[in-house]
């Protein structure tokens, strides 16, 4: 077994079974999950429905994290992968779009 799919030493008294490629993998997940607070927080705020340019970020980021962790962990999963495969593609071409349509500083100019 590599590092990567070894279980984290110092969490081991705890009973949480955590290798490194589990965490990355979770981290992804949280942030593609607190993406929709994001939104929300937005949305509250402007008082009509908004879609930050940070939630494509997160959409990213968490999509890619997951993903990885789905094709170099041990878990390699091909419903995972697929899984955050398209939303990957998706909130990539969706950030394109937002850039392209309201420019790149468009959230600092709308403070």
């Amino acid at each position: 077994m590599d590092l990567m799919n070894t279980p984290i030493a110092w969490l081991e008294w705890t009973g949480i079974h955590m290798s490194p490629w589990k965490l990355i993998g979770l981290t992804g997940a949280l942030m593609f999950g607190c993406r929709w607070v994001v939104q929300f927080i937005a949305s509250k705020r402007a008082g009509k429905p908004v879609i930050p340019r940070l939630f494509w970020y997160m959409s990213i980021v968490g999509s890619l994290m997951t993903l990885s962790y789905f094709i170099f962990s041990s878990k390699q999963d091909a419903v995972g992968i697929l899984q955050n495969l398209f939303p990957a593609f998706t909130a990539c071409y969706s950030l394109y779009l937002d850039i392209r349509h309201r420019g790149w500083d468009r959230d600092r100019n709308t403070h």
